[in-house]
């Protein structure tokens, strides 16, 4: 028991670490469905562990009701584990979420195979997940990665990276400073953070741009010698009848 109210403790501590919005512990104790959907986890583990399966499922599905949170019973969830407003949040059987793992609304631990054995993601210590993302397989997210907003993730992520789009891809930024990466990051964005792909993007708009600005340059040139030629033609019709002959 004082394990519990111990690590209960630390749960509403990394509330106020990661959501500016919370107030005091009793608003996070009694108005946090992420929490809420946690501790009936807990519960629901426990029964799935001691072969109480079907009462498992049964807490789980309580705690769906309640929370608007799906976390199958088999999951395994670390400590000081964050979901944030929660709502439409599933995590698979066999998935694994470290400790100071940040989930936001709309997330899915999902699974891509009919196997029994491992087929949901394992996220290891610090991951954050922006809200709407999907992260589907038997692999593993690694420490302190961040997965954007919407993203949909089928590959493992190496530790530190962030990821974003669909499919996901890796955003590498050599601007953002130690001290920021080390910093949480809400819904998994990081600030002045470019994404390659639409600085590529932009560089192709920029160019042909600068085509364009050429290609105009010279058909005024043209335009000018031309104009010029018909002058000096009709100055000097000698030169036309020459130019004639030329022809």
């Amino acid at each position: 028991m004082p394990f519990m109210f111990k690590q209960l403790r630390e749960d509403i501590a990394s509330v106020f670490d990661r959501d500016p919005a919370a107030r005091t512990a009793w608003e996070v104790l009694t108005c946090y469905p992420g929490l809420h959907a946690l501790y009936i986890h807990k519960l629901a583990h426990w029964f799935w562990n001691n072969g109480l399966r079907w009462i498992g499922r049964l807490t789980t599905h309580a705690g769906r009701w309640l929370t608007g949170i799906e976390i199958h019973p088999g999951a395994k969830i670390g400590r000081r584990v964050f979901i944030d407003h929660g709502m439409g949040v599933v995590i698979g059987e066999t998935a694994e979420v470290g400790d100071d793992c940040t989930l936001y609304q709309g997330v899915t631990l999902g699974g891509t195979s009919w196997d029994k054995g491992k087929r949901h993601p394992t996220l290891e210590a610090g991951v954050v997940v922006g809200a709407g993302a999907k992260i589907l397989g038997p692999f593993t997210v690694g420490a302190g990665a961040k997965i954007g907003s919407n993203a949909v993730v089928v590959h493992e992520v190496p530790a530190g990276a962030t990821v974003v789009g669909v499919p996901g891809r890796m955003v590498e930024d050599s601007t953002v400073s130690v001290q920021q990466q080390a910093r949480f990051a809400a819904y998994a964005v990081v600030l002045n953070q470019d994404d390659p792909y639409a600085k590529a993007i932009q560089t192709l708009v920029e160019h042909s741009h600068e085509l364009e600005q050429t290609v105009a340059a010279l058909q005024e040139r043209l335009q000018r010698l031309e104009g010029e030629l018909a002058a000096s033609q009709s100055a000097d019709p000698s030169k036309s009848e020459q130019m004639r002959i030329v022809k």
